[in-house]
């Protein structure tokens, strides 16, 4: 006589073996996995081939000039040695277009993030003739591909009576028409119930822009900041038609000196390569600091 288990016995039984048995993860293909390991394994490809010229050059500013020659493309210096830092800071004029690059690059940045967010809260915001005139002409400018202003640029600069000097390599600079674009298009996506507000409690409009509305537009800011950092760091036309002084050469303009041969004989590949790394430090720094900050959404609340 066979007895059958009541269903007490058997949660019990389960709960002694460990309960009922799961069900199994679908597992992936064999064609999927081998999908996903070819696209990581190109990935990786890719990005070795972006990384290398950047290890190559920061590899060759630790050679020797023969070695460098001998096996350029090496990633392993031999032997290993600080000559070409030395002979640049000690042996140069370096220092002094490093020091000009972060004057110009600081006082281009500054007045392009207060500059720059003035006038795209002017466009969003302030309701006057010629608005829409003001912003094709913006548009037009970004149209406009930059050698085609050098020239223009130069005579303007030269009639000011500012050619060679600071003011001349920083004012022309204060304001691009990509930043004022950007931060119009942030001001707008800013709900106009938060100004009336404040218009309400009796602020005024340059009241209601500084305390209410550029708080809110920090993410814009960042980019704005980031972006003018590159630019004017990286900027190298424009101070050539605007200085000829030596005492007044940034790094861009001293270190396309040292690639066109002006400044050495010979190849001398470590000492320019050594410049070109020391100048992309200040630029991957700013970026690193501000990348999880850049442009996204509006932030603050709007009061009810």
């Amino acid at each position: 006589m066979t007895a059958t288990a009541s269903p007490q016995t058997t949660v019990l039984a389960e709960q002694r073996l460990g309960g009922p048995e799961k069900p199994t993860k679908h597992r992936m293909s064999r064609k999927a996995l081998g999908w996903q390991i070819g696209l990581y394994a190109l990935l990786v490809v890719l990005a070795v081939i972006y990384i290398y010229p950047f290890l190559v050059q920061v590899a060759t500013s630790f050679k020797t000039d023969a070695s460098a020659a001998a096996d350029p493309i090496s990633l392993a210096p031999q032997p290993f040695t600080w000559a070409a830092y030395e002979r640049l800071f000690l042996n140069s004029d370096f220092p002094v277009w490093f020091g000009n690059s972060v004057v110009v690059t600081v006082f281009v940045t500054a007045g392009r993030v207060f500059f720059n967010s003035l006038a795209g809260y002017a466009l969003a915001r302030l309701q006057f003739r010629g608005r829409g005139l003001v912003f094709a002409g913006l548009i037009a400018v970004m149209a406009v591909p930059t050698v085609v202003l050098l020239i223009p640029k130069f005579l303007v600069i030269n009639q000011l009576g500012i050619y060679d000097s600071y003011a001349g390599m920083i004012l022309p600079l204060l304001v691009d028409a990509a930043g004022v674009f950007i931060m119009k298009n942030f001001f707008e996506s800013i709900p106009p119930s938060v100004e009336e507000q404040a218009r309400i409690d009796g602020a005024g409009t340059f009241r209601i822009f500084w305390s209410v509305v550029l708080p809110m537009a920090r993410p814009a800011l960042i980019t704005i900041v980031i972006l003018s950092f590159q630019g004017s760091w990286n900027e190298l036309s424009h101070f050539v038609i605007s200085t000829q002084s030596p005492e007044l050469t940034t790094l861009t303009k001293g270190v396309a000196s040292l690639a066109s041969g002006q400044l050495s004989q010979g190849s001398q590949f470590p000492l320019k390569l050594a410049a070109a790394a020391i100048m992309t430090i200040p630029v991957a720094v700013v970026f690193f600091i501000f990348q999880r900050r850049i442009m996204n959404a509006s932030e603050g609340a709007v009061k009810e």
